[in-house]
């Protein structure tokens, strides 16, 4: 037995006890006469005493050599510490070693394994097995556990079935690019790696399986940011013989089990919004409502001058910044250079003071008087001593322009409190999305959503005005789940293959086997996923998705500690019959 206790158990009551604990050395403290050593495992620490009056002398020899990281062995007697520490859930107690082993030495780690490290992330990327001994770490992916449990709880207690899907699978056109296989067995052919379990998991609802749920792996290969990596982790859930609201209702029920039992949040309300009132009210569709600072419409207020800027504008809009008024000339001006950044795109800012005696002080006092600018207060809400700042242009890029500005003035306001947890639903979504440099529809989700009841005959005259029975699961300002009610007829599936541009050849080489299968008596079904890896962060208080997972990929998609992607070997890639002209 390598040990009896864990470093993080040990209490007053265990005080005259003969204990044997395992780890890792943390520090080491060498006075002469006496030794303290910490020693670490994945439940504390735990104050080792090697006492030249107490301790046999080859005991403290051994020790005098230990370095950091060492992983360790020793027996001893449980005493009282003559110099508390409060800090520590071990700091009453310490062991008085009587044996000690040496399991393996360690190098001196290329940082300090501590919470408050001395490794920047490239360092402790490539390293990661060193970086999950650090609490910070090793917390978050114990929390990570934490929730997946809570889910697989509430989920099971909901008389849902989890199901494995294939992870080799056929590719498919829509959504991003697919990760793929070759087979070596079937000579030129692929497989893909599923970006999700969607037509399995309508199988599974056509073989009756009727609530179906999967925490599984899904892959994607596109461009990364830091809340997104080539492979994700996704609660995927399905439900037969259910309208929207049914869906709905499970997955509040959900979100409110996991914010009550992982937080200690309990949640009143989840409102729901439309996409178009998200659009205009925020600018996104994924809104933080945590705070205010709604959009206002200003057309009508202010195209009626002779401001070229606004008058050419397809929209002029502006936010009310709480307190803004107290920004000097010199940080308002920071903000416009912030807003003209190439990550924003916007080519400028007009701002407007509401002064302490109810007047306005704007950048376009030339153009406009005290009552045009209190109207701009009116359609904004601001109230005294606040700042409305206004940017214009095409309506689709203003708005993402000010969404963007609304997000970074709240984040320096303080208005972003982790702690603080606002879910919403984001409903009617349009059903296709234009792509404006081929002019061709493609669907805003996937191909398998259902339209609203009563839109399909939309289709063929007006497209863009088609909304989608899908709904999106927003928790402060981040998409934490979304799915949608499925087709499931045959006729209507072809129908919106057709529109997306599928020929009746290309939709039965591609989707023929869903086709066939709704032919069996498929029922009406809808689900949801949720990305479990955003879902932990945004619980864990955290932006970044990162340290939740064991093993992530850099921002290039590179396995920094393995060193992958890599070349491999010719003799593989002639059994693949793969040739590449490529220089290694």
């Amino acid at each position: 037995m390598y040990r009896s206790h864990s470093c993080g158990e040990l209490r007053a009551s265990h005080i005259n006890t003969e204990v044997t604990l395992a780890g890792w050395v943390q520090k080491s403290r060498d006075k002469g006469f006496m030794i303290w050593v910490d020693v670490r495992d994945r439940y504390g620490i735990t104050q080792l005493i090697f006492d030249e009056d107490r301790t046999p002398k080859e005991i403290i020899e051994r020790a005098k050599t230990l370095g950091r990281e060492f992983v360790i062995q020793v027996t001893g007697t449980v005493i009282e510490r003559s110099s508390k520490n409060p800090k520590m859930k071990t700091g009453d107690v310490e062991v008085l070693v009587s044996k000690l082993e040496i399991l393996n030495a360690a190098k001196l780690p290329p940082f300090t394994i501590e919470d408050e490290t001395d490794g920047g992330e490239d360092i402790r990327m490539k390293y990661r097995y060193l970086d999950i001994r650090r609490n910070p770490v090793k917390d978050s992916l114990i929390f990570r556990h934490k929730v997946s449990m809570e889910v697989r709880k509430y989920l099971s207690d909901q008389e849902f079935i989890e199901v494995e899907t294939p992870y080799l699978i056929k590719s498919t056109p829509e959504g991003a690019r697919d990760f793929v296989v070759p087979s070596r067995m079937n000579e030129g052919q692929f497989y893909a790696l599923p970006q999700s379990p969607q037509t399995f998991k309508q199988l599974l609802m056509v073989g009756g399986m009727d609530k179906y749920f999967q925490i599984v792996k899904c892959f994607r290969d596109e461009d990364l940011r830091a809340d997104r990596q080539p492979e994700f982790t996704q609660i995927d859930c399905e439900m037969a013989f259910v309208e929207q609201e049914d869906v709905l209702n499970v997955f509040e029920g959900l979100t409110r089990h996991l914010l009550k039992e992982i937080n200690g949040v309990e949640v009143a309300e989840f409102p729901r919004m439309r996409y178009d009132d998200a659009m205009r009210l925020y600018g996104n569709d994924k809104p933080d409502i945590r705070f205010g600072m709604e959009f206002g419409e200003l057309n009508e207020v202010t195209q009626h001058k002779d401001f070229g800027v606004f008058n050419n504008a397809e929209l002029v809009v502006g936010i009310a910044v709480p307190g803004g008024n107290s920004y000097t000339r010199k940080e308002i001006d920071k903000l416009i250079d912030w807003v003209k950044r190439p990550q924003v795109g916007a080519l400028g800012m007009i701002y407007c003071r509401v002064n302490e005696d109810g007047t306005f002080k704007s950048s376009v006092d030339k153009f406009y008087d005290q009552e045009d600018l209190a109207k701009w207060a009116e359609i904004t809400g601001a109230k005294v001593g606040d700042l409305i700042c206004v940017l214009s242009g095409e309506t689709n890029k203003v708005r993402a322009q000010l969404s963007a500005l609304r997000m970074e003035l709240a984040e320096r306001l303080g208005l972003r409190d982790p702690k603080v947890f606002a879910p919403l639903w984001v409903i009617d979504f349009p059903l296709l999305e234009l792509d404006e440099e081929t002019g061709h529809y493609h669907a805003m989700h996937h191909p398998f959503t259902s339209p609203k009841p009563g839109q399909l005959e939309l289709l063929d005259s007006d497209p863009g005005s088609v909304k989608a029975n899908a709904y999106d699961l927003v928790l402060n300002g981040n998409e934490i789940g979304g799915g949608s009610i499925r087709i499931h007829d045959k006729k209507m599936q072809a129908t919106m293959l057709k529109h997306l541009g599928f020929s009746e050849e290309e939709a039965k080489a591609q989707f023929g086997f869903l086709m066939d299968a709704f032919e069996y008596g498929a029922p009406p079904h809808g689900g949801l996923a949720f990305g479990l890896d955003r879902l932990v962060a945004i619980l864990g208080g955290q932006e970044t998705i990162r340290d939740f997972i064991a093993f992530p990929k850099n921002n290039s998609g590179r396995d920094v500690m393995i060193d992958a992607p890599a070349f491999i070997d010719e003799a593989q890639l002639k059994e693949l019959n793969i040739k590449l002209d490529i220089q290694k």
